[in-house]
């Protein structure tokens, strides 16, 4: 089993299917925005920039696939789907707590050579309230559901690296 994770892990299908799952958490995310009419918050914008994080991360090894893409990758993988981790336990955090007096950020604390939420408002512009958390599915929040999805993307990370560290040690 571990060669067999090792070894797709070195195939475009791999990095396809990261791909393809963040690519379905964006357009869901752009359903509920615009379908149901969810606001973001700032909470939910730093979260989509992170899935985004992770799509890049798949986009790379995706369309040219050698070791050091790869590399990359998983660099890239791992920065995004662990910052997103940390960023929904703080929203949950925040929706927990529950605390009106500490409301969240207007606008997106991005670096100034990369003000996402000015080029691109309509996937990047915060205009929600944190503490909003009116949409539930099997008893949890949007920001409970995306701290699973960033541990889950986390893990999967782990067991690929491990895999791969397992299968070096083999080869030796």
């Amino acid at each position: 089993m571990i060669n067999f994770i090792h070894q797709w892990s070195k195939q475009r299908s791999s990095w396809a299917l990261l791909f393809f799952s963040v690519l379905g958490l964006e357009l869901t995310a752009l359903y509920f925005q615009y379908g149901m009419d969810l606001r973001p918050c700032i909470m939910c914008i730093y979260q989509r920039t992170a899935l985004f994080g992770v799509l890049l991360a798949a986009l790379l090894p995706l369309l040219v696939n050698q070791r050091l893409t790869r590399a990359l990758g998983y660099a890239v993988w791992g920065v995004s789907s662990v910052w997103g981790f940390v960023i929904a336990k703080e929203h949950v955090d925040i929706i927990k707590a529950a605390n009106p007096f500490v409301p969240c950020e207007i606008v997106p604390n991005f670096p100034v050579w990369l003000p996402l939420h000015e080029w691109l408002p309509r996937l990047f512009a915060a205009n929600g309230d944190c503490l909003e958390n009116s949409w539930q599915f099997a008893g949890m929040g949007m920001a409970e559901w995306m701290m699973v999805i960033f541990g889950f993307y986390t893990l999967l990370l782990a067991v690929v690296l491990a895999a791969k560290l397992a299968a070096r040690r083999t080869a030796v």
